[in-house]
């Protein structure tokens, strides 16, 4: 979890970064200082000595930091879904499935407002639904940007495709201006956590007819919403090598629908970036000899 500045959400679990990084790293450290002698001070003069001790003693208010910083991010969105959940319990919020979400569109005219980020809105969206999204895309280059796109990246982004999110500070601006406060608004992400997020944005905004699809998109079936985009909206929310090899539930899902076909497909990829990695492996190992043979000359 990271924080990311939103308003009286607090740092909630609905961004991307993982907050037991820094618990990892600092217990990473405390392995290496004990490996590196930290822990069995040898007979060093006295300045050599006084060092190390801080050293020891700077790690150990590492892990005390990371072991803090943690449990108030599990505090944090325990306290968020205490209130999510009395949004939900005093029908502040109210809750429909993604097909009782379609009757709604069709038959009353309420209007769907998604608020997934682009990635995924992309993908697949509900035919005239309004998109604005709540968290989108960090696209910044800032060393602090870049610093969160690597531990993304490192901590399973690659496989999963999951994207760096920021909080986006017009979300509200842009519901103000666009619809007026005693408007039907149905509320979808991908997932149903953001949505909810929103809703409680909302509705301390002044926005009393709210409802939130549970189990977001990503629980709706086909006939249920009408669709526009490339993909079917479950898979809206899947990316990455994960996706490419058809390693997800909602890929399986439909392979078992699908048959032996759509199976194919994936299998050939499989085989595909086993070729590759072997003809890479190849590559390397002719410049290994290509480069000895000639310092060898």
């Amino acid at each position: 979890m990271e924080a990311l500045g939103l308003p009286s959400l607090g740092p909630l679990a609905i961004s991307q970064s993982n907050p037991s990084r820094r618990l990892q790293s600092a217990r990473s450290s405390w392995t290496k200082a004990h490996s590196q002698g930290f822990m069995e001070l040898p007979p060093l003069g006295l300045s050599s000595t006084f060092g190390i001790l801080h050293k020891k003693r700077s790690v150990i208010r590492m892990i005390a930091d990371a072991d803090d910083y943690d449990l108030r991010q599990m505090k944090d969105m325990a306290a968020a879904r205490k209130r999510w959940d009395s949004l939900i319990r005093e029908q502040k919020v109210k809750c429909l499935t993604p097909r009782e979400a379609g009757y709604a569109i069709q038959l009353s005219n309420k209007t769907l407002l998604d608020v997934r980020p682009s990635v995924e809105h992309k993908k697949a969206w509900v035919k005239g639904s309004t998109w604005i999204p709540i968290f989108d895309d960090n696209n910044g280059f800032d060393p602090g940007t870049l610093s969160r796109k690597m531990t993304n990246f490192m901590m399973g982004g690659w496989w999963s495709g999951a994207p760096t999110l920021s909080y986006n500070k017009q979300f509200l601006p842009s519901i103000e201006e666009k619809f007026p406060q005693d408007s039907d608004l149905i509320v979808a992400c991908q997932k149903g956590l953001r949505s909810l997020a929103a809703c409680e944005l909302l509705y301390n905004a002044g926005y009393r007819n709210l409802f939130w699809v549970q189990g977001g998109l990503e629980a709706s079936e086909e006939e249920d919403l009408p669709r526009e985009g490339p993909q079917p909206l479950k898979f809206a929310g899947i990316g990455g090598v994960s996706e490419f090899l058809g390693w997800t539930d909602q890929q399986r899902s439909a392979a078992a629908k699908e048959g032996w076909a759509y199976r194919l497909v994936f299998s050939a990829r499989l085989v595909g970036l086993f070729l590759v990695a072997d003809a890479l492996f190849l590559g390397v190992q002719q410049l290994g000899r290509y480069l000895q043979e000639l310092r060898t000359h």
